[in-house]
């Protein structure tokens, strides 16, 4: 087949010269655009309906802060049950969810709590599909492969965080807001059907029951990261600095009028800028294929990101603002990849589901955490001065990482 000759783009070829990995990442390029463009959709619903940044940000607390609850137990449920029929579900949910937001857009009965309560079901749904989609991917490579497709898993994530804005601010502009969530439900319904045709062996489809209650495996999950040596700081540097960091890409609609009087358009060019640096970056990061100086390319990435972010909220100069949201999604992408590739391969296979679903809680619940905090910062003292405070602070805690290194060098990147 012509995919055999993607062997010549080392590590990430090798990744994507497997069929069901093909399937799995095609899948979920299909699903994270129409993710896109439902965020910027309602986002700048949101916008428009309240003219503020709190409410804006509330949008976002209800769509990611469900992962504080439910994550950890989505993981236990996930290393107990069939993980393939877990993605279905959960992804079937979240496609029904975005046609029911179309639905009320377009018969004019949407209120900005209907939009809260459908965004905190679809919360919930998406802590559950993050690891039990995560959690197949040692099933559909080589271990020696899992490295490249841990990477093209977040490459496919920042390419579909550049078709979406590239997709709904045009369709927001001509069409409104209703046709861009229902074309999330679209999305989501052809990633579900995909499902079936994974070919995954029943030791990574179907996870082992330890023979307590979900609970106890819950509370397992989080001991388990806690003690271990080198994903308990990781993880633990991941979850501030993601708090403090990443709100501002949640609730960008104010900083794109109040800072820089841009409209929809604005919306997008900022979106696809962050999307574009995370694809190169995350191209770079997926041609490399191995752990050796992933710690530090997690850790580095954290000050670059506070530094791009204080460069973009201390100006007013758009074209400066677009560079700056580039790199930011540059470093970004650099931290993710790292981290969790890092997880993926030091976790225990029993734990993988549990542990990987507390980086879903990371990923999820504490930039919705930031970007509430932020937007209501925003509305008392403006945006410009809460974020770059919050930026020196990462700046902060990007010295204590980098003084845990050592140890989590040799924990993390020894394994394999």
């Amino acid at each position: 087949m012509a995919f055999r000759g993607l062997t010549a783009f080392g590590a990430l070829g090798r990744a994507l010269s497997h069929r069901d990995a093909r399937l799995f990442f095609g899948a979920s390029l299909t699903s994270w655009t129409g993710l896109w463009v439902h965020q910027i959709a309602v986002a700048w619903l949101a916008w428009e309906m309240t003219k503020s940044a709190f409410w804006v940000g509330m949008v976002s607390f209800c769509d990611l802060a469900p992962a504080v609850i439910f994550s950890p137990i989505a993981g236990a449920v996930a290393d107990r049950m069939d993980r393939v029929k877990l993605t279905m579900a959960s992804q079937a949910t979240i496609a029904l969810e975005a046609a029911a937001i179309a639905l009320l857009i377009a018969t004019g009965q949407l209120t900005i709590g209907l939009l809260l309560a459908l965004e905190m079901g679809k919360g919930i749904a998406s802590s559950f599909a993050q690891p039990a989609r995560q959690s197949l991917m040692p099933g559909l490579v080589p271990r020696s492969d899992l490295p490249a497709a841990v990477a093209c898993n977040s490459l496919c994530f920042n390419v579909a965080r550049f078709i979406g804005p590239a997709i709904a601010g045009p369709l927001i502009a001509v069409a409104g807001v209703a046709p861009a969530v229902f074309l999330n439900s679209l999305a989501y319904l052809a990633a579900t059907l995909t499902m079936p045709s994974l070919r995954v062996e029943a030791a990574q489809r179907r996870g082992q029951p330890s023979g307590g209650s979900v609970w106890a495996d819950t509370l397992a999950g989080f001991r388990y990261a806690g003690r271990h040596p080198g994903i308990g700081p990781l993880l633990g540097f991941a979850a501030v600095a993601s708090i403090l960091m990443r709100g501002v890409q949640e609730i960008l609609p104010p900083f794109v009028e109040r800072l820089f009087e841009r409209g929809a358009d604005g919306l997008a060019m900022l979106t696809a800028s962050i999307g574009i640096g995370a694809l190169c970056s995350g191209l770079w990061v997926a041609s490399r294929g191995k752990l050796e100086g992933a710690v530090a390319l997690s850790v580095g990435a954290v000050a670059c990101q506070a530094v791009c972010t204080i460069g973009f909220v201390a100006t007013g100069f758009f074209p400066f603002a677009l560079l700056c949201a580039a790199l930011m999604g540059a470093a970004g992408s650099v931290h993710g990849i790292s981290t969790q590739t890092l997880v993926q391969n030091a976790a225990d296979p029993s734990m993988r589901g549990r542990v990987l679903s507390l980086w879903g809680m990371i990923v999820r619940a504490c930039p919705a955490s930031g970007a509430l905090a932020l937007g209501t910062a925003g509305e008392i003292f403006g945006l410009r001065w809460p974020t770059i405070s919050a930026m020196l602070l990462a700046l902060l805690v990007v010295t204590w990482g980098w003084s845990r290194k050592p140890r989590m060098v040799a924990e993390l990147e020894g394994r394999g």
